[in-house]
C-alpha cells in the first residue's frame, strides 16, 4: 500500500512539473506576440523567425551540452560537462538522485527555461541583427552562459554554498538574459535613425499594441508555470501560495507602471504598463516562495515603477536602443528581484524538503546577511554573463559580422533577410510602419 501510494505521488509529481513546463514554453507564443508587437511591420517577419528558431537553437543545444553543464558535480565553480547528450540515468547526475521525478520531466522543465533565458536577447537587438548571427549567439548562451550561471545556484554550486538564494530565476535567467541583452546592444549599437547629432532619442514605433498586449497575458499566464513548476511536485498549500505572490507581482507591477508613466510621460502608457506587469512577474521569481502576499505586492509594485525609470534613463541619457525595453524589465528587474529576497524573506514556517531556504530578510527579523549574499550574486552573475556574453558578439561582429546591411535595414529585415512580408498586400502609412 505505502508502495502505491508513492508510485501515485511520483505520478502526480512528474504530471505537475510536465503542464508547469508546457506553461513555461507557451511563454514563447508570448514573448513572439510581444517583441513583433513592439517592432515595425518591415520587420515582423524576423522577429517571429527569430523567436521561433531560438527554441529550436537552445533545445539542442542544452540536451547536447547544458544539461550536464548545470548538473554536474566535479566543481563548485565552473564543473565541465560529464554526460554529453544528456545520459538519460538519474545516477549519472549526483544531484538529482534524491528528487523522486522521470529524469526526462526534469529535463523538459530546464530545457524551457533555457530557452526563456535565449528569447530574453531577441527583442532587445531587433530590427538591426543578423538572423544568423543572433542564432550562433544562442547556442553560447544556452550552452554555456545561463547553465553555468544556473549551476552556480541551482546547481548547488559556489554561490549556493556562499548563501545566495533565487527560487525561480530572478538572477539564473532574467538577470543572464538582460546583461546578455544589454551586452549585444552595445555590441550593435542602437537602430539607425533612433538617435541624432545632439544624441537625442527620437521616437520608434511599434506596429501592434494588440500583439503587445496579447503577449503580455501570454506570458502572465506562462509565468505561473515558471514559478509553480520549481517546487518540482505538487504542494498544495506552498503551490497556492506562490500562485497568489506571482499575480500579486504582476497586478501591482502593472500599477506602479502606469503611476509612474502618467506622472512622466502625462499619459498611462499601455507598452509601459505592459512592461511594469512583466517587471513584476520578473521580480516575483527570485523569493515567490519565501515572502508574505504583502511583501510580494511592494515588490512588484517597485519593479513596476523601476521598469519605467529604467526604460527612460537607459534611451535618453546611456543611449541604449533597447526597442523592446528587455534589458530593464529582465535585467534590472532581475536584479531587484534578487535584492528583495534579501529584504523580504520570511522565517520558514513550514519546511519542505524540495525548497532551499534563504536566512530572514532585513525587514523580517534578519540583520544585513541574506542581503549581502544577494549582493555577491548579483557581482558575480552580471560580471560573469556581461563577460562572456560581450566576447561573444565581439567575436562575431569581427568574424561574420553583426549587423545587416544599412539599406537592408532601412528596407526592412523581412525581404533582405526571409524574402517575405508579414503583411502582404497591405499599404500602411505612419511612422509605426515604416
Amino acid at each position: 500500500m505505502d508502495h502505491d501510494l508513492h508510485e501515485l505521488k511520483i505520478a502526480v509529481d512528474t504530471l505537475w512539473v510536465l503542464v508547469m513546463g508546457l506553461l513555461v514554453f507557451f511563454m514563447n507564443c508570448g514573448f513572439a506576440m510581444l517583441e513583433t508587437g513592439f517592432c515595425r511591420v518591415k520587420n515582423a517577419v524576423n522577429m517571429l523567425s527569430k523567436n521561433v528558431a531560438v527554441f529550436f537553437i537552445s533545445t539542442v543545444s542544452f540536451w547536447v551540452i547544458g544539461f550536464s553543464f548545470l548538473f554536474s558535480s566535479g566543481s563548485a565553480f565552473i564543473s565541465l560537462p560529464e554526460n554529453l547528450f544528456f545520459i538519460e540515468e538519474q545516477t549519472s547526475y549526483f544531484l538529482l538522485r534524491n528528487i523522486d521525478l522521470p529524469l526526462e520531466a526534469i529535463f523538459f522543465f530546464q530545457v524551457v527555461f533555457a530557452g526563456t533565458a535565449a528569447t530574453i536577447v531577441s527583442g532587445a537587438v531587433a530590427e538591426r541583427i543578423k538572423f544568423s548571427a543572433f542564432l550562433i549567439f544562442t547556442f553560447f548562451i544556452s550552452s554555456v552562459i545561463y547553465p553555468v550561471a544556473a549551476q552556480w545556484i541551482l546547481g548547488k554550486g559556489i554561490l549556493y554554498q556562499i548563501g545566495v538564494r533565487d527560487f525561480a530565476g530572478s538572477l539564473m535567467i532574467h538577470t543572464v538574459g538582460g546583461v546578455a541583452a544589454l551586452a549585444g546592444v552595445i555590441a550593435l549599437g542602437p537602430r539607425v535613425g533612433k538617435y541624432n547629432k545632439d544624441l537625442s532619442p527620437n521616437p520608434i514605433l511599434g506596429h501592434s499594441m494588440p500583439m503587445i498586449t496579447l503577449g503580455g497575458f501570454i506570458l502572465w499566464l506562462g509565468w505561473f508555470g515558471f514559478n509553480l513548476g520549481c517546487t518540482f511536485g505538487f504542494l498544495p498549500k506552498l503551490c497556492a501560495h506562490i500562485a497568489l505572490c506571482t499575480n500579486a507581482c504582476a497586478i501591482t507591477g502593472g500599477i506602479g507602471a502606469l503611476v509612474v508613466s502618467t506622472i512622466l510621460l502625462r499619459k498611462p502608457d499601455l507598452s509601459m504598463i505592459i512592461n511594469g506587469l512583466l517587471g513584476g512577474l520578473v521580480a516575483s521569481t527570485g523569493s515567490c516562495a519565501y515572502v508574505s502576499l504583502f511583501g510580494a505586492h511592494i515588490i512588484g509594485f517597485i519593479a513596476g515603477c523601476v521598469v519605467v525609470i529604467s526604460i527612460l534613463t537607459m534611451d535618453r541619457f546611456f543611449h541604449i536602443d533597447d526597442p523592446v525595453g528587455a534589458i530593464s524589465v529582465h535585467g534590472v528587474c532581475g536584479i531587484w528581484g534578487a535584492l528583495a529576497l534579501g529584504l523580504f524573506s520570511m522565517p520558514a514556517k513550514i519546511l519542505h524538503p524540495r525548497l532551499s531556504y534563504p536566512g530572514p530578510g532585513l525587514f523580517y527579523g534578519g540583520n544585513f546577511e541574506q542581503l549581502i549574499y544577494q549582493f555577491i550574486g548579483i557581482i558575480a552573475i552580471v560580471l560573469w554573463a556581461f563577460m562572456t556574453s560581450f566576447l561573444i558578439w565581439i567575436a562575431l561582429k569581427f568574424t561574420m559580422g553583426l549587423r545587416v546591411p544599412q539599406k537592408e535595414e532601412v528596407d526592412g529585415l523581412d525581404i533582405g533577410e526571409h524574402g517575405m512580408e508579414a503583411y502582404p498586400g497591405f499599404v500602411s502609412s505612419g511612422e509605426g510602419f515604416i
